[in-house]
């Protein structure tokens, strides 16, 4: 139940997920604090910091060209839940992404608390 959820989530975000959607665990060293973050197929950023990485073309393809650092650039809340708005610091590309329980909530809300862009 706890995945259907999940993809319903990701449909709320406008995703096409039974479509594209690709589970991919892998850990990572997040390439601006350095935090060694532990993957479950769903992490797209580093709980610690928020920053992401432009990777996916459809979440979990690998398939992006652009490897740029994504920043978390704003926070918008939508049905009680936070979502980050990712922006590539590389090519411009803009992303939502659906926060998780293992963020920070401190820099959640310094982000949310910024004006926007």
């Amino acid at each position: 139940m706890v995945f259907l959820e999940y993809i319903h989530s990701f449909l709320d975000l406008g995703y096409n997920v039974f479509m594209s959607f690709q589970r991919t665990i892998e850990d990572f060293r997040c390439e601006n604090c350095g935090f060694e973050v532990k993957g479950s197929g769903y992490t797209n950023h580093c709980p610690r910091c928020l920053w992401s990485k432009h990777v996916d073309v459809n979440p979990g393809d690998r398939l992006a060209e652009c490897k740029g650092m994504m920043e978390p650039i704003a926070v918008e809340q939508k049905n009680g839940s936070y979502i980050i708005v990712h922006k590539c610091i590389k090519c411009g590309y803009e992303k939502k992404n659906k926060t998780s329980p293992e963020d920070v909530f401190d820099v959640i809300l310094r982000i949310a608390s910024r004006p926007k862009p």
